[in-house]
């Protein structure tokens, strides 16, 4: 990418900078300018570490699908705009034996926030705020479908997930709401931490009482209220936090004792 013009960020995802006084706003919409491609649809050679010294990717449009393997089964996050990601990090010594791999789902542009760009960045310390709200926000997505995924029943699960991805992407229609993702069931399988055959019989259950839709197209309606809201039940079951870390001795973390 290294022959490609360079666009300040701002032009490209104005969000960034929508807590910024207007004196620095106007300043910063000439500032940061970062090289943009196109992702085709299919698996995203990401490298092995060739890019290690940038800050990340910012994904413009599109989706991508983030999946790791281990084992036999397969877990899925979904990306899109706005979100920022490192898909080439790797882990020196990893412990646990796994599979990173990244699927573009549907055409992506993409900012390279490079060497550069970090250099740069410094001198606008409400942009860098706006970015790690953004790494904040995905890990917020990522607990959430890691709750979902415990729900006890897989029509529960794959309802909740539907709505949640709604959150983000969903429409309102006349006839409910709208997630404009062509999901397989096998997909929705990894979403929800489920086997396809089982999420199709949850599908069909879900489908005869009328609170979800597959289009023509391929994409999802949901109907009726959404659903996740937290019973009595369930925060009874949740015990007061205690230590989880065991506590060593001062001269075992080569600690002075005053």
């Amino acid at each position: 990418m290294s022959d490609r013009p360079r666009i300040p960020l701002l032009r490209l995802d104005p969000q960034l900078g929508q807590h910024m006084p207007r004196s620095r706003r106007e300043a910063a919409d000439t500032a940061l300018p970062v090289q943009v491609a196109r992702v085709r649809q299919g698996e995203w050679d990401v490298g092995n570490g060739r890019c290690s010294d940038h800050l990340g990717v910012l994904i413009l449009e599109g989706v991508v699908a983030h999946d790791v393997l281990m084992g036999g089964t397969a877990s899925t996050e979904l990306l899109g705009p706005g979100d920022l990601l490192q898909p080439w990090t790797r882990e020196s010594q990893p412990l646990l034996g796994r599979t990173a791999r990244w699927y573009v789902l549907a055409e992506c542009r993409i900012a390279l926030l490079d060497r550069q760009f970090s250099w740069q960045l410094g001198g606008w310390p409400e942009i860098n705020a706006a970015l790690m709200a953004r790494l904040s926000e995905r890990a917020e997505r990522l607990a959430t479908a890691q709750a979902i995924s415990k729900l006890t029943r897989v029509d529960r699960r794959v309802l909740a997930f539907l709505w949640h991805l709604a959150e983000r992407w969903g429409r309102v229609t006349s006839g409910g709401v709208l997630v404009p993702l062509t999901l397989s069931h096998r997909m929705l399988g990894q979403l929800v931490g489920a086997r396809r055959p089982t999420v199709s019989s949850a599908i069909g259950e879900l489908a005869s009482r009328d609170e979800l839709v597959r289009r023509d197209d391929g994409t999802w309606l949901l109907k009726g209220d959404p659903v996740g809201a937290p019973t009595g039940e369930a925060e009874r079951s949740v015990p007061i936090r205690r230590r989880l870390l065991a506590q060593l001795p001062d001269e075992k973390l080569g600690l002075e004792t005053p």
